[in-house]
């Protein structure tokens, strides 16, 4: 996806709710997905994305999403109020529940980042 098909996503109306999940892990694909920690209402995970994967527009009802980069860049797309955020390593950014976001990879190789989720039940309702 480039980045005019992003910012075209980010300037669209709103998008309407999906079902809330809670695994999201199948709705779409990135380089690795690992987890470090979890507990109940509260978990870590490690994605690796390459320079064309997303992970599309969602929000969650309870739970506040904090980015971590660990390697590569990020770029945030926020809605309510619209906002873009690029984060590179050792950068964080916390995302509230219920503010939908999409996640792109901000550069042109693969980007590591850590998600920590919480705290609360977790759920991943998607937007279409």
């Amino acid at each position: 996806m480039t980045e005019d098909d992003l910012m075209k996503n980010n300037e669209s109306p709103r998008l309407t709710s999906g079902e809330a999940l809670k695994d999201a892990s199948d709705l779409y694909e990135v380089e690795r997905r690992a987890y470090h920690a979890g507990r109940p209402g509260f978990r870590i995970s490690e994605l690796q994305i390459s320079p064309t994967q997303t992970v599309p527009w969602h929000y969650h009802n309870h739970v506040q999403d904090t980015f971590y980069v660990i390697e590569g860049r990020i770029r945030l797309f926020l809605r309510e109020p619209k906002q873009e955020v690029m984060l590179g390593p050792s950068q964080t950014y916390s995302v509230a529940p219920g503010r939908p976001h999409l996640v792109a990879n901000g550069g042109d190789r693969s980007a590591t980042f850590l998600v920590l989720q919480g705290i609360g039940d977790y759920d991943y309702v998607p937007l279409v």
